[in-house]
């Protein structure tokens, strides 16, 4: 399917050679095609191993029930996906606010926008919203379901420096295969005041304890990073970037609990997967680091 692969010798966010084989995912949504997981013991970031290189990752994502292209409302996991969706948008929303309560007018630029329906989110409560997409068909969708306009990923080069008051990227940068490129960018477009939110999953929660190789978060091989809260940090803080907070993402556990338990038995089963997504999150309670998934908020270091 792919005709080239990536293969590391050193670790992908700080460049150490001590990494080692932990753990193999299947690629469950499109196909079937086993992957190598690595970790690097310095920073502790997770990475997909042979991962197929951007020329070749496209196919990939062609599958309907990959829902952040399709919004697909096929299969109950989905539909409880978009029941939860309209919460977290406000919830998204008010955090992005919380640091931006005093700015005019706020530009906000969402990096893998999906389908569109958070820069619709924004747009209704009065912000200056851009987004980009690389999927063509989602950018399709976005206007259709949305009737918003994304741009295609290519146009971030374009976007001005120091223009942005909020970047966000939901789920987004452990797709991004030039990493070091993508966080740069993030460097050149935000204004000094302004503030970077990326939310990733995190490999170091009960839920991707319980699941292991079966834990859908993994997704490999569209997913080429697997971040914890320390490789994470490791990364920002190599384009000085300063980690200023971490938000728990609680919808998320269930989620993918949900897919996990697909995964592992090839039947949905609601109620174990709520009790093993609800317990994950009574885990992070005492220290929401252990999140299912986090929110990174950081801004240039003064």
């Amino acid at each position: 399917m792919e005709t080239n692969v990536i293969h590391y010798t050193s670790c992908p966010v700080c460049n150490a050679s001590e990494i080692q084989s932990v753990l193999t995912a299947e690629d469950y949504t499109v196909s079937h095609k086993k992957f190598q997981i690595w970790e690097c013991r310095n920073c502790r970031l997770r990475f997909t191993q042979d991962a197929p290189g951007a020329a070749s990752i496209g196919a990939y994502y062609q599958s309907e029930s990959y829902i952040s292209h399709s919004d697909t409302n096929k299969g109950l996991v989905n539909q409880l996906y978009h029941i939860a969706r309209k919460q977290t948008l406000t919830r998204k929303r008010k955090l992005i606010s919380s640091y931006s309560r005093d700015v005019k007018q706020p530009t906000l630029l969402d990096i893998g926008a999906g389908t569109g329906a958070f820069v619709q989110h924004m747009q209704q409560h009065g912000w200056k919203t851009t987004g980009l997409e690389p999927d063509e068909k989602a950018r399709q969708r976005a206007a259709e379901v949305h009737q918003v306009e994304l741009l295609p990923i290519e146009m971030l080069q374009s976007i001005p420096d120091a223009s942005c008051d909020v970047i966000t990227m939901w789920h987004v940068l452990e797709h991004v295969h030039a990493l070091h490129d993508c966080v740069a960018q993030l460097k050149r477009i935000i204004k000094p005041s302004g503030f970077v939110f990326i939310a990733v999953p995190n490999y170091t929660s009960q839920d991707a304890a319980i699941y292991q190789s079966y834990w859908a978060a993994y997704d490999v091989p569209r997913h080429l990073y697997h971040f914890s809260p320390t490789s994470m940090k490791t990364l920002l803080e190599r384009h000085t970037f300063a980690l200023r907070d971490i938000k728990p993402m609680w919808f998320d556990s269930f989620y993918i609990s949900m897919l996990s338990e697909q995964y592992k038995t090839g039947h949905s089963n609601i109620v174990k997967a709520f009790f093993n997504g609800a317990m994950s999150n009574v885990n992070a309670m005492s220290d929401t680091r252990n999140c299912s998934s986090l929110i990174y908020v950081s801004n240039m270091e003064a």
